[in-house]
């Protein structure tokens, strides 16, 4: 056997390393796609758990432009 020739094991780590590389890159660009959150959605939570009233809401929501 050549000194280069890594033979079917090794070929299938190099596969099996290939593929964890592709599935890590996957999992981070779908996980900071998760962390988009519009300042819409922050109004709209605010609004909800009661930290704003309806008055400063709407103010804020106007000011956004999102509707």
């Amino acid at each position: 056997m050549d000194r280069y020739d890594m033979g079917w094991c090794g070929m299938g780590f190099s596969w099996l390393a290939l593929l964890l590389f592709i599935a890590t890159l996957i999992y981070f660009i779908s996980s900071s796609k998760k962390d988009d959150i519009s300042a819409r959605d922050i109004l709209d939570k605010r609004y909800a758990n009661g930290e704003i009233d309806e008055q400063e809401y709407k103010t804020k929501r106007d000011a956004i432009g999102e509707y």
